[in-house]
């Protein structure tokens, strides 16, 4: 049984492991469309949070996920050779007996890192489906679901726009915008807005985001995690709206910089994902299926 700071790094060194390979951040590009969102083909449920960057990253062109025995028992069969792909998820258990709680108290629950191995369509031989439709190629025209997905978010800052520079100020709860024609495309534009509209939803009016509200700027522990929060949310959205997120800024430098930060905190990227999944509800108004109500949570090593 694998601990938590096992998987933690099991995550992480495979996607640098793409990073690497690819020479692109998962989270900077995308799928083009939300019918290319990764998802499992038995349940049609699109995986969530790191795992839906994480199997997009590996570059298939089916957007369906299965693991082994789901393969055999729709009459499908893994290639030999072919290699899984691992997808994280909590588990809750409730202790046979626990003398330290009331009789009028819920029973306590504790959550374990767990994960299990998942397969592509494309890796499986004898299996009847579709590859999902192609990826969009248009990426200058005016997305009108974008300007609903800013118009929609609900409790939204105030946005101003004619500012050199685009930024999220938390004092004052304002995001700094400049004019939507200094942009080269609408997609670009967008994609600014949604990574400030990312740092907005952790304002404490809102998800009251750790990372966001006990940083102090570039250089303080929380940043790094904040400003992958906000990229990866940005991602969700872009995807959400069939934005191709620009991928120049995957200079080596930048790739290098993202590598070393998840390399020295291997928890840092399932942490972001968690917390960019949460934004992606809030800022879209998604409603996620209600998970158990947890009185205390212990989180197993």
């Amino acid at each position: 049984m694998k601990k938590r700071s096992d998987i933690n790094r099991m995550i992480t060194e495979r996607l640098i492991e793409r990073i690497r390979a690819t020479k692109n951040l998962p989270w900077k590009k995308p799928w083009s469309s939300p019918e290319l969102v990764p998802r499992n083909l038995i349940s049609k449920k699109n995986y969530r949070g790191i795992n839906a960057f994480l199997l997009h990253a590996m570059g298939y062109e089916s957007p369906f996920w299965l693991t082994m025995k789901q393969a055999n028992a729709l009459g499908g069969k893994v290639r030999k050779g072919e290699h899984s792909t691992p997808v994280v998820f909590w588990k809750f258990f409730e202790p046979e007996e626990d003398d330290n709680v009331q009789e009028d108290q819920p029973p306590r629950r504790y959550a374990m890192l767990r994960y299990y191995r998942v397969f592509n369509a494309a890796q499986c031989d004898g299996l009847k489906v579709e590859n999902g439709p192609p990826a969009a190629t248009k990426q200058n025209s005016d997305r009108s679901t974008a300007a609903e997905v800013i118009q929609g978010m609900p409790n939204a800052p105030t946005t101003l726009f004619g500012y050199r520079n685009a930024c999220y100020r938390k004092s004052i709860d304002q995001i700094h915008m400049p004019n939507k024609d200094c942009f080269d495309s609408s997609d670009s534009f967008y994609e600014t807005l949604f990574h400030e509209c990312s740092h907005a939803s952790g304002h404490s009016g809102r998800l009251n985001r750790k990372s966001l509200m006990e940083s102090k700027g570039f250089g303080s522990e929380p940043y790094s995690q904040e400003e992958l929060v906000a990229e990866m949310t940005a991602g969700f959205l872009c995807g959400h709206c069939g934005i191709l997120a620009k991928v120049e800024e995957n200079s080596a430098a930048y790739l290098k910089h993202w590598i070393e930060k998840l390399e020295a905190d291997p928890s840092l990227l399932l942490k972001a994902g968690s917390q960019a999944q949460k934004a992606y509800d809030y800022i879209t108004g998604y409603e996620p299926a209600p998970t158990p109500q947890i009185e205390t949570m212990r989180v197993a090593a």
